[in-house]
């Protein structure tokens, strides 16, 4: 580094969950190198303690860190960004919405303390069902909306121009797309506004590379909203794409990129919707995320995140929230 340039200052990430995608997560950032201390607190010591010293024992093939773990929250103690990836395990036959009572419980028991060590931090949900956990860690925390973050569509926007790119057979960073709305079976693809190289999707129709039919466009969606659960029942949790997923997420955060993500926020009036969180490409930086971009949308895109954001909201409802106030 150049003598005449600042230092950088100092970046912590906490990770509360040590389970197979909080790891994860602290070893995609570890190996690309997002912070100088990743720190991870998990209420099984045994677990958070191996963990640790698994990711520990590999640092000498990483950029320069420190990691830590514990099961008293003081590890967390002035963290940049604390992701919050604990929760119940979703498993087989599972929504994600079926998990929300177990962990809203879980947000109300920890949260709190987090905000205590780290009152400065910005906060990332990872915890199913991500949308109904980030409104009730704003109730929790008490912090600005901007600070307040869900990981949302971002993985499933991932999957989308994945298999976009596989059946049009071009490069996936070619593809610009995004799934918006819930991270869950509502979820809604922005087709209006998506293309290929300039060249808008519903127009797509290019020698040797196919077309995307409305019977295409509605496979694509089907394996996306299915990807999660297909993974789970091969092998019994999803770890590795949220994993990365997120490190995005946080370098986009930590390095100020003002990148534009599909993440998961409180909406205050965008195209009639208020006071529920839910998925929309917004631009994210070092003070966290700015509202949502005013993409343009059919009418069919915008009646089904009305809907989705009604399953959100029917979600919360239902749940039982007294000791998160």
């Amino acid at each position: 580094m150049s003598p005449n340039r600042p230092t950088p200052a100092p970046t912590k990430i906490g990770i509360i969950g040590a389970g197979s995608v909080g790891a994860t997560i602290a070893y995609a950032a570890m190996i690309r190198g997002l912070a100088h201390q990743i720190s991870l607190f998990d209420i099984a010591k045994t677990k958070v303690d191996a963990e640790v010293l698994d990711l520990n024992h590999g640092l000498l093939f990483a950029p320069a860190a420190t990691l830590d773990g514990s099961d008293d929250v003081e590890v967390l103690r002035d963290s940049s960004i604390i992701v919050m990836t604990a929760g119940a395990k979703q498993k087989q036959g599972q929504t994600r919405m079926d998990l929300a009572q177990a962990n809203a419980d879980l947000c109300a028991k920890i949260l709190p303390g987090a905000v205590r060590v780290a009152p400065d931090a910005i906060f990332l949900l990872v915890t199913n069902p991500v949308d109904v956990v980030t409104d009730l860690a704003l109730r929790i925390t008490g912090l600005p909306p901007e600070r307040v973050i869900g990981s949302g569509t971002v993985l499933d926007s991932s999957r989308f121009r994945y298999l976009i790119a596989r059946h049009c057979g071009v490069a996936l960073q070619n593809v610009h797309a995004y799934i918006a709305g819930e991270h869950g079976d509502s979820e809604i693809p922005l087709w209006s506004s998506a293309s290929i190289g300039s060249i808008p999707l519903t127009d797509w129709n290019v020698a040797a590379h196919g077309s995307l039919t409305e019977s295409d466009r509605d496979s694509i969606l089907q394996n996306v909203k299915d990807a999660g659960y297909q993974v789970i029942q091969g092998k019994g949790a999803t770890n590795y794409a949220i994993g990365l997923a997120v490190a995005n997420i946080l370098e986009a955060i930590l390095n100020d990129e003002q990148r534009v993500l599909p993440v998961s926020g409180k909406l205050h009036g965008f195209r009639g919707l208020a006071d529920v969180c839910l998925s929309l490409p917004r631009i994210v930086g070092r003070k966290g995320m700015e509202p949502p971009l005013p993409i343009p949308m059919t009418q069919d895109e915008e009646s089904g995140l009305h809907a989705s954001a009604k399953r959100i909201q029917e979600a919360l409802q239902s749940l039982k929230i007294e000791q998160a106030h």
